[in-house]
């Protein structure tokens, strides 16, 4: 198991706001349907673009399997990745999960970022 930094008390300036999204939030691949959630989340961090997270209970989980890709994080933890097994071919990395943050983050909690490219 690979050892996580913290980098948060090396970055005192660095800010992830978690904001609610009002109304219902979806992602689609083509007319699949991948997640609908009306709890999701903007994620609005230092230094990047902000992105909407889903609660893991609003993505349709029985489209998707686990696989072994994880990546860190030195502000919110490790990201468990899920690959699409309901498209032809199978899309690997089309969402991560936290299951494990930082206590600066800990809403993060069992949230999903879908990648913002999915063709």
């Amino acid at each position: 198991m690979a050892v996580i930094e913290s980098a948060w008390e090396s970055h005192p300036g660095y800010r992830i706001d978690l904001v609610v999204h009002p109304g219902v939030a979806r992602v689609w691949h083509g007319d699949l349907l991948l997640a609908e959630s009306n709890a999701a989340i903007r994620v609005i961090e230092t230094d990047h673009v902000e992105r909407l997270y889903f609660p893991e209970s609003d993505v349709r989980l029985e489209l998707f399997e686990s696989n072994d890709h994880h990546s860190i994080c030195p502000f919110k933890g490790e990201a468990d990745y899920w690959t699409l097994t309901a498209s032809d071919p199978p899309l690997e990395n089309v969402f991560w999960v936290y299951r494990d943050t930082f206590a600066q983050v800990a809403g993060l909690l069992f949230f999903t970022r879908f990648v913002h490219d999915l063709p």
